[in-house]
């Protein structure tokens, strides 16, 4: 007879202490500037704020229906097809969730059976491995190639076979600051064209795009958007990552059962905060303006360490820039990622952790979603490197 232990083994039993989690630890302990960590310093809206306090003084603190307040159900639906002239039904199309990472959890949960296969490409964010995992489904990877990260999509072709259940993709994409073009949205568009294949676009940073260019979101190709769950952030967006609210939009097919699953998981997301966000989202500078108010903090730093040791290329989205510094050590990125925190008080996230084998670029990543103060501190230390 098998004993306790034996019976109850591990589902994840590669899931340790995350690099985050050991960054962040290992800067309170040596008081170093805090880079690694992937949120603002700084507040949301003070009118947020202020709408969040008033909907919980006008009492909507009970449960909210399980898909979301119509209401912002409504105004996510105007801002998709105002963006992306693809219409989503606010009644059967999209759902509001705790989360991005709620939403990714819940779309995997889905659909994912033992054995059924999924595309992830590498480097990924780390959530989409254990939900695969867990339930019973195998990532299969594609890394993208070189230092700047470019997609193979002959390798992606050669991993899609009848087990292919799901693909993930991220864009604008954490940890590279890469994007999609229109041209990669195509061609995964032809790719995937008479398949069955699910595809799983993770759009947490949409509103956060540099130098002109426009979000490719798979919503806006009628392919891709006719087997797509895209899954969103109001956190990334307004500054409010604690507030844990996002949401999931899909086919009414699709959306069905994911509802399915999402009602028995949270259920529903926060309820005066939904009141709060369907009445902010209805100036659309709130979100329009992303774009440069972030640009200007990626210019800020980047612009400070020119000079210094460090190389890079500018991120084209979201508020992470990566910083080579091969010029200066070739320790592995964890080891100098923990020397720099150590000697020179300034906390990262070295890269390999996100690659497939580990593979060390000698790239460490710093979000720039900080104050100009805090930026200008941590240029301070680098140029000093």
């Amino acid at each position: 007879m098998q004993s306790f232990k034996q019976a109850n083994t591990s589902k994840l039993p590669k899931v340790g202490t995350t690099i985050f989690t050991t960054m962040s630890r290992l800067a309170t302990e040596q008081n170093a500037l805090n880079l690694s960590q992937g949120f603002p310093d700084f507040a949301p809206d003070p009118l947020l704020i202020k709408l969040a306090v008033e909907a919980m003084k006008g009492d909507f603190n009970q449960y909210a229906p399980m898909q979301g307040i119509l209401s912002l159900r409504e105004v996510i639906s105007e801002k998709i097809e105002s963006l992306h002239g693809t219409y989503y039904h606010p009644e059967t199309e999209i759902t509001v969730t705790a989360g991005a990472t709620q939403a990714i959890y819940t779309a995997i949960s889905t659909f994912i059976r033992p054995n059924d296969e999924v595309i992830v490409i590498k480097p990924a964010y780390d959530c989409y491995e254990p939900a695969i995992e867990v339930n019973g489904g195998v990532p299969v990877f594609v890394q993208l190639k070189g230092k700047e990260y470019k997609m193979d999509w002959e390798g992606f072709r050669e991993q899609i076979n009848s087990r292919t259940k799901m693909i993930i993709i991220n864009t604008p994409h954490n940890p590279t600051g890469k994007i999609f073009s229109r041209e990669d949205m195509l061609t995964l568009q032809e790719i995937l064209k008479d398949t069955a294949i699910i595809l799983l676009s993770d759009e947490v940073y949409e509103h956060i795009i540099f130098d002109g260019q426009i979000h490719q979101s798979a919503s806006s190709f009628a392919d891709l958007a006719s087997r797509s769950f895209i899954c969103a952030s109001f956190g990334k967006t307004f500054h409010i990552t604690g507030w844990k609210m996002g949401y999931c939009v899909a086919p009414v097919a699709l959306m069905k059962e994911f509802q399915k699953v999402h009602q028995f998981n949270v259920f529903c997301a926060n309820h005066p905060l939904q009141q709060a966000l369907t009445t902010y989202l209805k100036t659309p500078e709130h979100y329009l303006e992303l774009n440069d108010f972030y640009q200007s903090k990626r210019d800020l730093f980047n612009k400070g360490l020119e000079g210094s040791k460090f190389t890079s290329t500018p991120a084209q989205g979201t508020y992470f820039q990566l910083l080579d510094y091969s010029k200066i050590t070739h320790e592995p990125d964890t080891v100098y990622a923990k020397r720099l925190a150590i000697d020179h008080k300034i906390a990262s996230i070295p890269v390999s952790g996100f690659n497939l084998d580990q593979m060390d670029h000698q790239q460490l990543r710093f979000c720039f979603a900080k104050t100009d103060d805090t930026l200008k501190r941590a240029i301070d230390i680098l140029l000093k490197v």
